[in-house]
């Protein structure tokens, strides 16, 4: 298994990138290699600073950037170069098996669509984030951005993709999937939340609970819970921001630590036909690390197989 990291990829490019590549040596099997793609002359000095052996890594010279703020469709046609093309490159011609990068996420999603494309079936892909439990274990919620409006048969997409991921790669047995709304019964929320719910209160296709009101998230009664990318992604910054601010005031708690996205990594976009990680910019050595091991799991669950089968 070859796992592509783009190195060139995130705020503190490539020393944090390579420090998660190095610190990931130790929690990856021999078998899986990680291809180093962007200035493989830095790389090979850093890893020489690092008293780490080149060796262990392969390279990928990509001399190009993607800065954070380019035009993401315009960068990834008039830089064919950078780190972020060429990994798509790599991706495509089945030379890696993951591409995962912290640099500009417009042109991962981009470079998502138009190289590898969505899988027959799927409207549009989406990304996710962790919601840890009060009772220890932790759910899933999705999409956190990549939609930020969305009709109701794509949120019952998401619903069939949250659950797919959480049986396959994360190992939960018959997921319980809720909408999130400003209520449980089935006539609250707006047109849009109304209308899903109607799609969903008698499927197959997944264990759906019903709706999950803003206090129910961090409880059990969902292990999967849907909603449009704007919702998602004010949810997600918002409990970032408690996470920061707890820290900021010198406290610690168990609970709230598990909202440190350093342990997660990154997350996979749901429902294309390849492997791809996208993680923050800010991302630290630490959070590259999980984004490597995220990246095995996900690959070793062949995720992107199964989603493709439940589409057929």
């Amino acid at each position: 298994m070859k796992i592509g990291l783009d190195i060139m990829g995130g705020d503190f490019a490539p020393a944090n990138c390579m420090d998660g590549a190095i610190m990931a040596l130790d929690s990856l099997p021999a078998d899986v290699i990680m291809v180093l793609i962007g200035d493989s002359e830095k790389a090979k000095q850093h890893l020489k600073e690092k008293g780490v052996s080149e060796d262990q890594f392969e390279f990928v010279h990509a001399p190009d950037v993607i800065e954070m703020g380019e035009h993401p469709t315009k960068a990834l046609a008039q830089k064919p170069q950078s780190s972020i093309a060429v990994g798509y490159k790599l991706l495509k011609e089945n030379e890696i098996q993951c591409f995962a990068s912290a640099g500009n996420t417009g042109a991962m999603l981009v470079g998502a669509m138009f190289s590898v494309k969505a899988v027959p079936g799927v409207i549009r892909p989406c990304i996710t984030s962790i919601v840890p439990k009060l009772n220890g274990g932790f759910g899933i919620i999705l999409d956190v951005g990549t939609n930020a409006d969305c009709k109701p048969d794509v949120l019952y997409q998401f619903a069939i993709l949250g659950s797919t991921f959480a049986k396959e790669v994360y190992k939960m047995n018959n997921p319980k999937v809720g909408l999130l709304n400003i209520g449980e019964e089935p006539e609250k929320g707006n047109l849009v939340a109304q209308a899903a719910h109607a799609l969903m209160k008698d499927t197959k296709d997944f264990n759906f609970v019903g709706n999950v009101e803003g206090q129910e998230v961090f409880e059990d009664k969902a292990d999967v819970i849907v909603c449009e990318g704007f919702t998602g992604n004010v949810f997600l910054k918002t409990a970032e921001a408690f996470y920061s601010m707890i820290k900021k005031r010198n406290r610690s708690d168990e609970y709230f630590d598990q909202f440190n996205y350093e342990l997660y990594g990154g997350t996979p976009i749901l429902g294309i036909n390849s492997n791809v990680m996208i993680a923050h910019g800010k991302s630290t050595p630490l959070a590259f690390k999980n984004m490597m091991v995220l990246s095995k799991d996900i690959v070793e669950a062949d995720l992107n197989g199964k989603i493709k089968t439940v589409f057929q």
